[in-house]
C-alpha cells in the first residue's frame, strides 16, 4: 500500500518579515513532499512549525502555551514533529527544548532553508535537533514558496536592520543589513509577473536604507523606478521605512513612477524629541512632519499611516501631548498603536522610569480616539472619488451577507463594494465611486462602473481550479491510494516596530 504524504502547517506570529519567511518554509515542505493540512485541522498535521516573534512581552508565553497544547495531541500521534523558528527561536536556541522537551526542531531567522533536514535528522535519530546560524545562510527570496496569493507577492531586498533603537531586540536577532543585488531583486519581480502576479510588496527591516550595503545611497529610488518599467507590474509598495533614510529622491521616485502606489507606512513611535532620543532614533518631530509635508506635496492623495509606541520610559504627560500634536499635524489615515511592552535582551527593558500601566492605558486609549477621529475625517474626503479597486481574497469578513466584495484602493484604504452581475475574481480591477467613509473602510454602493479582467485574476482562477477535487471517473485497473503529490512551488519566489 502506498504511504500516504505527510501533513503540515505553519501557524506564523509577528511582521511581514516571518510572513514572508512562512511562504519559504511551506514552500521547502512541500518540495519534501509534505502536503498542506486543511484549514481548521488545528493539531491534526503530521508536522506543526511555529514561526515566531519576539517583539512582544508576552511572546514566549503566547509560544509555550500553544506549545503545551499541542503536547498531548503529540503523546497520542506517533510520529507528529514540532518544530520553532523565528526570532523566538534565534533568541532563546536551547531554552526552548528544556521547557518544552517534546519539541523536535528548533531553527533561527539564518537558517530557515534546513528545516526539512533538520526534520529528518530528528526523526532518524530520535532526539531534538537545535541548529541556529548567527549569519545568513541562504536569502529568503532564493527558497521555494507557497505564496499564500495569487496576484499579489512579497519580495525581499534586504534582511536585518543597521539601527539601535532601544526598544527593538530584532537586530540582535536578523543581524546587519544584508542587500540582494538589484538585479537578483527584478528578476524575482519579473518572474513573479510571468506567473500573474500584478501587486508587489518590497520588503526589507529598513527598507528605504537599501543600498548601504552596495554602497549606493540612491539604490532605492532606482530600484522604485526599475519597477515602473516591469511590463505587467501594476501595483508597488514598499514596507517599512525610516526616517532617518528618507530622502528627497525617494520622494521624487515615488511621485513620478506610475506603479509606485500613493501609500507611505512611515513609524512615528514617539512625538516626544526627549523620548526620540532615549529610544535612540536618529530624527526629531520637525524633521518627521518635514518628510511628510514633502510627501503630501508630492503626493496629494498619499495615505499615510504610522506605529506608535505609548508609555517608553521616562515618558512624560508633556513627552505624551507631543505624541498628540504630532498625530494632528500629521493627519495619518490610520496608526498602528502600541502599549510599550519590555522585550528581554533590550536596553529599554532596564531603563528607569517605567510607566505605570493604568497610565500607559489611559494615554493609550486617548491617543486611539485622536486617531479613530482623524482616520475617519480623512476616509471622509475620499466619498465622491472615482477608484480602481483591485478585487482581494478574504478582506471582507461580511461581504457574504451583505452582498459585497472587497478590495484594496491605490492607497491601500479596503474598499468594499457592490457586488456586479458579471464575474470577478481576486485580481481582477473594478471601477467604483465612494458613497460612505467609515474610521476603517469606505464603501461604494452604487453599481461598479467598470470591471477589468487582469492576468491576475486570470491566474487566480487557475490556481481555483488546480486545488478542485477532480470528478470520479471510471477506473480501470487498480486504484491508487493517497492523494496527488503537490504542485511544484514555484521556481522563483520586516517589523511593525
Amino acid at each position: 500500500m502506498t504511504e500516504l504524504p505527510r501533513s503540515y502547517r505553519v501557524e506564523t506570529y509577528g511582521c511581514q518579515m516571518n510572513v514572508h519567511d512562512s511562504e519559504r518554509l511551506s514552500g521547502l515542505l512541500e518540495g519534501a513532499g509534505y502536503v498542506r493540512a486543511p484549514e481548521g485541522s488545528d493539531g491534526d498535521a503530521d508536522v506543526v512549525v511555529f514561526n515566531t516573534c519576539a517583539v512582544r512581552e508576552n511572546a514566549d508565553n503566547k509560544l509555550y502555551g500553544n506549545l503545551g497544547r499541542l503536547a498531548p495531541r503529540k503523546a497520542g500521534r506517533p510520529g507528529m514533529q514540532i518544530a520553532v523558528g523565528g526570532c523566538l527561536a534565534q533568541k532563546d536556541r536551547d531554552t526552548i527544548v528544556r521547557r518544552a522537551p517534546w519539541v523536535d526542531v528548533v531553527f533561527g531567522t539564518h537558517n530557515i532553508g534546513k528545516l526539512p533536514v533538520l526534520l529528518e535528522r530528528a526523526r532518524v535519530r530520535e532526539e531534538a535537533q537545535v541548529e541556529i546560524a548567527e549569519s545568513l545562510e541562504a536569502f529568503p527570496s532564493t527558497l521555494p514558496t507557497r505564496r499564500e496569493s495569487a496576484y499579489a507577492a512579497w519580495v525581499s531586498i534586504s534582511v536585518g536592520c543597521n539601527n539601535t533603537c532601544t526598544f527593538c531586540i530584532v537586530p540582535a536577532l536578523r543581524g546587519k543589513e544584508k542587500d540582494r543585488r538589484p538585479g537578483d531583486i527584478l528578476a524575482e519581480i519579473e518572474a513573479l509577473v510571468a506567473e500573474g502576479v500584478s501587486e508587489i510588496t518590497l520588503l526589507g527591516q529598513n527598507v528605504n536604507a537599501y543600498g548601504s550595503d552596495i554602497g549606493d545611497r540612491e539604490a532605492f529610488s532606482k530600484l522604485l523606478r526599475a519597477c515602473g518599467r516591469v511590463d505587467g507590474l501594476e501595483r508597488v509598495r514598499f514596507t517599512s521605512p525610516h526616517p532617518r533614510d528618507f530622502t528627497d529622491d525617494v520622494i521624487a521616485a515615488m511621485a513620478e513612477t506610475p506603479n509606485v502606489m500613493p501609500q507611505l507606512h512611515m513609524p512615528l513611535q514617539s512625538g516626544s524629541d526627549t523620548v526620540l532620543r532615549a529610544m535612540r532614533r536618529s530624527y526629531r518631530q520637525e524633521r518627521f512632519l518635514g518628510i511628510i509635508e514633502k510627501v503630501r506635496a508630492a503626493i496629494p492623495h498619499a495615505a499615510i499611516s504610522t506605529d506608535i509606541i505609548v508609555g517608553f520610559p521616562g515618558e512624560t504627560e508633556e513627552d505624551f501631548e507631543q505624541t498628540l500634536h504630532t498625530v494632528r499635524e500629521a493627519r495619518f489615515a490610520n496608526a498602528f498603536t502600541f502599549q510599550y511592552s519590555k522585550r528581554p535582551g533590550t536596553p529599554a527593558a532596564t531603563m528607569d522610569g517605567q510607566i505605570p500601566k493604568k497610565v500607559v492605558q489611559e494615554r493609550y486609549e486617548r491617543l486611539v480616539a485622536l486617531q479613530e477621529e482623524i482616520s475617519w475625517a480623512e476616509n471622509k474626503k475620499q466619498v465622491g472619488r472615482t477608484l480602481d479597486v483591485m478585487v482581494a481574497e478574504g478582506e471582507g469578513r461580511k461581504d457574504g451577507a451583505t452582498r459585497r466584495l472587497s478590495g484594496r484602493a491605490p492607497d491601500n484604504r479596503l474598499v468594499h463594494f457592490t457586488q456586479p452581475e458579471g464575474e470577478v475574481r481576486p485580481g481582477d480591477v473594478v471601477t467604483v465611486e465612494i458613497t460612505y467613509a467609515a474610521p476603517h473602510h469606505l464603501l461604494a454602493e452604487g453599481a461598479v462602473s467598470a470591471v477589468r479582467r487582469t492576468r491576475a485574476g486570470d491566474a487566480w482562477q487557475k490556481r481555483q481550479e488546480a486545488a478542485a477535487p477532480k470528478p470520479a471517473g471510471v477506473m480501470l485497473g487498480l486504484p491508487s491510494v493517497g492523494v496527488p503529490a503537490p504542485l511544484p512551488a514555484p521556481a522563483v519566489p520586516g517589523c511593525a516596530l
